[in-house]
């Protein structure tokens, strides 16, 4: 998936919870064999160069396209799996993918646990007793700062912006890279997967991003405009950083 899945687990150490991380690390690289568009050999490679069909793609891939056509259908046509005419559902596989690990560990056990997909996180529990989760979503202008803190128990949270890839982000409907207003949209929510397509369709979308997310039930937002401006949708649990 071009880049870098990290587990926190902060339940005590058992057979079964160590058993389920090396499934979880697993899965991961079931789907990496699945869906990545860096391979050629992917089923979702070969499925858009139309050399095979859905039915003959393994179960997953099914369930994912399932889930993006709902997110396509919610948000109106501004999630979308071939923005530049090539098929392409990173936009929720990652959070997708994030969300089963995450599940995987808690079957097991482990009921306090952060797993980060390059950025994009599913949270269970607490950090510690008593203490919610405290995540830091990075100052895409201003390398090295946050530009808020996030504050939750079972809650998933998701950026798209162009602060780690640069501009790569497709209006759906130009087929033209998106390059404002916002340097970076946040999303919450309750799972993993559509949080994470609601933060590429918001980005995408620009202005109207705010109000649809409100119109969401569950998920709330935070988005950072090219020239530094914040806003928070009413109920983001968090707050911008106060240097804002």
């Amino acid at each position: 998936m071009g880049t870098v899945f990290s587990f926190d687990i902060r339940d005590p150490a058992t057979t079964a919870i160590h058993r389920a991380l090396a499934r979880a690390v697993r899965g991961l690289h079931e789907v990496d064999e699945v869906f990545s568009t860096y391979r050629p050999d992917s089923a979702i490679s070969r499925l858009g160069r139309g050399e095979t069909t859905v039915a003959d793609c393994p179960p997953d891939v099914l369930e994912v396209f399932q889930l993006c056509s709902k997110a396509f259908r919610l948000s109106e046509g501004w999630f979308s799996t071939v923005a530049d005419g090539t098929l392409d559902p990173s936009g929720l596989v990652k959070g997708w993918a994030a969300e089963a690990a995450s599940r995987t560990l808690w079957e097991a056990g482990a009921y306090n646990t952060c797993v980060n997909g390059g950025g994009d996180i599913r949270l269970r529990g607490e950090s510690s007793p008593g203490t919610p989760w405290r995540i830091g979503i990075a100052d895409p202008l201003r390398p090295g700062r946050p530009a808020a803190t996030v504050t939750g128990r079972d809650l998933a949270v998701a950026t798209s912006g162009t602060a780690e890839r640069g501009v790569h982000i497709l209006d759906p409907y130009t087929g033209a890279p998106v390059t404002g207003p916002y340097a970076s949209v946040t999303v919450t929510g309750p799972g993993l997967a559509l949080t994470d397509a609601y933060a590429t369709a918001a980005f995408a979308m620009g202005e109207a991003a705010p109000a649809w997310l409100a119109g969401l039930d569950g998920y709330e937002a935070l988005t950072v405009t090219t020239d530094g401006r914040t806003h928070t949708t009413p109920g983001f649990p968090g707050r911008a950083d106060p240097r804002y």
